[in-house]
C-alpha cells in the first residue's frame, strides 16, 4: 500500500507544497536543506544578482556531480571487469 504524504519544501525562500510518497519525504527535505546551504555558500562567495543566477548555479553544480559519479562508475566498472578477466586468466591457466 503506497500512502502519499502531503509536505511543504522550501527552497530560496519559497515552499512548494508536494504529494509524495512516505519512502520519498526524508530524501527531499534533505536534498531542499542541502540546495539551502548551497544557495548561502554560493551567495557569499559570488556577486550574484538574483536568486534564479545562484539556483541556476546549484543546478549546475548537482548536475555534474551526478554526471562525475557516472563517469567513474563506467571506469570502475571497465577497471573491474579487465580485472575480473585477469583473474579468469590466471584460472584457465592454473587449471
Amino acid at each position: 500500500m503506497d500512502e502519499k504524504l502531503k509536505i511543504k519544501i522550501s527552497i530560496a525562500d519559497r515552499v512548494y507544497p508536494l504529494t509524495v510518497d512516505f519512502a520519498q519525504e526524508e530524501g527531499l527535505r534533505s536534498a531542499s536543506r542541502k540546495i539551502d546551504a548551497m544557495i548561502k555558500q554560493f551567495e557569499e562567495n559570488y556577486a550574484v544578482r538574483d536568486k534564479q543566477d545562484v539556483l541556476a548555479m546549484c543546478a549546475l553544480q548537482f548536475a555534474s556531480q551526478v554526471e562525475q559519479k557516472q563517469i567513474d562508475n563506467i571506469i570502475n566498472g571497465e577497471e573491474t571487469i579487465e580485472r575480473l578477466n585477469k583473474i579468469n586468466l590466471l584460472l584457465d591457466e592454473y587449471l
